[in-house]
């Protein structure tokens, strides 16, 4: 057998600081490893995560593409035979229309720009000061997340009136050289909607940070409860597969990969159902990219050898997030990154004798090392994996329309219950300024900060 050569790109002679989810084995027993916060940080997150403990300190950065990428959903086109638009990157370049003949036997979905879909933002009439801080819900590398209610529409019982807001300091984001990955996490969130993804409402900005004010997701981590369980059964985890499959399904639609798909990055709302959060590594690629980023035991093989990847990495995560809600664990796990990563290329799977066939069958058709042969990335694309037979019974329709009932109903016990997360002190008022008190107009020498300048969308 030829020696196996892993590839790791963007590492320095110093050591790279991981910060990964480590098992802890207890009384010599598999079924007792429990996860705390890990990640590899060869990628930087857009913005910090709901749970403290989750940041990553020293972290390595890197350049995000300076080419849009294009993207879209299916659409019902007039004329069948339109297959795909490729426009320039700085639309100097007038579009062109590639036509080919839709047959039967080769469908393609016509690509859609996400930038033609409606910003769904409120722009007027909203405004930093209209918010009260009611707690902190975590920490991370620019900032912390904050729960906070909107005094207007505290009278009005059938409102929203308590969010997210996640605070993010515009220094620190300077200095770590990621104005573009906030500013596309922000053009991401402001147009895609989907009951299995987190809302973004508005943005702000103040003299020191940038506000994105999203919907408060009661119910904590999925990790939390997948934790208390232990393991999840078949039926259980076939609720929230289902439920991430419709969501990225709708991701894909844009070509929108959102690479950090694990339990700890899914919110279970008050009803039960799961939510996409920390889209600070969503990314919109056409074809491939090239940023490692990402949990170890959660990285797919191209992005280990450094070979580029795309949609197909979010498949494969799936695979790993079945098993690990069936098991407990995931299917690769040693104390070294290294030793993950072997195992991961050589495809070393332990199965326990309780799994049944068919969740085999479809976790292995997750981990194909073979994208092109990988379920939800061959000629069916997603379609494959609704049909599958793992999946029999699954209304989908209903479960997209949130009509079937959650096997795992949060417990709170008002609208700002805050148990599900941990709590942390609110932070000082000259850290909050725009959320303590309105800011009056910037002096006129004031208004060309070069720092305020690279925020202007917000």
């Amino acid at each position: 057998m030829p020696p196996l050569a892993i590839v790791i790109p963007q590492l320095s002679p110093d050591p790279v600081p991981l910060v990964a989810h480590r098992y802890t084995s207890m009384a010599n027993s598999i079924q007792s490893l429990r996860r705390e916060s890990q990640l590899i940080v060869l990628d930087a997150p857009l913005s910090p995560p709901l749970s403290p403990g989750h940041s990553v300190p020293g972290i390595v950065m890197f350049v995000v593409d300076s080419v849009p990428r294009y993207c879209g959903p299916e659409r019902n086109y007039p004329h069948s035979e339109v297959a795909f638009a490729v426009a320039s990157a700085n639309h100097s370049v007038p579009v062109v229309l590639v036509v080919v003949q839709n047959t039967p036997q080769a469908p393609q979905a016509p690509v859609w720009l996400l930038e033609d879909v409606q910003v769904h933002l409120q722009r007027s009439g909203l405004y930093l000061s209209d918010f009260d801080v009611r707690g902190t819900l975590g920490t991370g590398t620019f900032g912390r997340v904050l729960l906070v209610r909107h005094r207007a529409s505290v009278s009005h019982s059938s409102a929203q009136n308590h969010f997210a807001m996640y605070v993010l300091r515009k220094s620190e984001i300077v200095r770590l050289r990621q104005v573009e990955h906030v500013t596309a996490e922000r053009y991401i969130l402001s147009r895609v909607t989907h009951p299995f993804v987190v809302d973004l409402f508005a943005t702000f900005q103040d003299c020191l940070n940038v506000y994105m004010l999203l919907s408060y997701v009661p119910g904590g981590e999925l990790f939390t409860h997948l934790r208390r369980a232990q393991r999840f059964t078949p039926d259980v985890t076939r609720f929230y597969l289902a439920t991430i499959i419709l969501a990225l399904k709708y991701l894909h639609s844009f070509y929108i990969i959102y690479r950090v798909l694990y339990p700890e990055n899914l919110l279970l709302d008050s009803r039960g159902y799961l939510r996409l959060s920390v889209f600070g590594f969503a990314k919109i690629v056409d074809v491939r990219t090239w940023t490692l980023c990402g949990t170890p035991v959660y990285l797919a093989p191209v992005l280990i050898q450094s070979d580029g990847h795309g949609k197909a990495a979010d498949w494969w995560a799936c695979g790993v997030l079945c098993y690990e809600m069936l098991v407990g664990y995931p299917p690769f796990f040693v104390v070294s990154p290294y030793g993950i990563y072997v195992q991961i290329l050589y495809g070393h799977i332990h199965w326990p004798r309780s799994m049944d066939h068919l969740s085999r069958v479809l976790i292995r058709a997750f981990l194909t090392p073979d994208r092109t042969q990988r379920l939800g990335n061959m000629f069916g694309g997603p379609q494959d994996i609704l049909d599958h037979p793992w999946f029999r019974g699954v209304v989908w329709e209903a479960l997209e329309r949130r009509e079937i009932n959650a096997p795992i109903i949060p417990h709170t016990s008002s609208v700002d219950d805050t148990r599900h997360f941990l709590h942390l002190p609110l932070p000082p008022p000259e850290e909050i300024p725009g959320l303590i008190r309105e800011e009056q107009p910037l002096a006129l020498h004031q208004r060309f900060d070069p720092i305020a300048y690279q925020f202007l969308e917000f």
